[in-house]
């Protein structure tokens, strides 16, 4: 049998990785994040990544660089980053954006913390 509890997280409580962003509900196959008010910097580090991330601008600006290519992210605006695909952000103007990773980016090491794992699993 299938597991259908279902989850609720209020993001007050949530915790914060070491990048700055906001762990939501988090699954089995996808988790979600949160980055508020980002501040406008220079492009981050270029990374790769094992796992897909999809997002939606909430509100500012960032360019996304991705395997040579540019897109300017506005509100409204949602993205890909497929898995493996040489990326960075640059934000542009105080930025907020929800992001969606598949499979999850805080468990198993993916992310850039792995504390953050151990608090989810005793989370809501």
């Amino acid at each position: 049998m299938s597991d259908t509890t279902v989850k609720k997280i209020d993001s007050t409580y949530s915790p914060k990785g070491s990048m700055g962003q906001k762990y939501l509900a988090c699954g089995k196959h996808i988790s979600m994040r949160l980055w508020e008010n980002e501040e406008i910097k220079e492009s981050k580090e270029e990374s790769k990544r094992d796992y897909e991330t999809v997002g939606y601008v909430l509100s500012g600006r960032a360019e996304l660089h991705c395997e040579g290519q540019m897109v300017l992210l506005e509100p409204g605006n949602s993205w890909v980053v497929p898995a493996g695909a040489s990326h960075t952000y640059k934000v542009l103007e105080a930025f907020s954006a929800v992001e969606a990773t598949s499979p999850p980016a805080e468990v198993h090491g993916r992310d850039a913390d792995t504390e953050i794992t151990l608090q989810m699993k005793g989370g809501s």
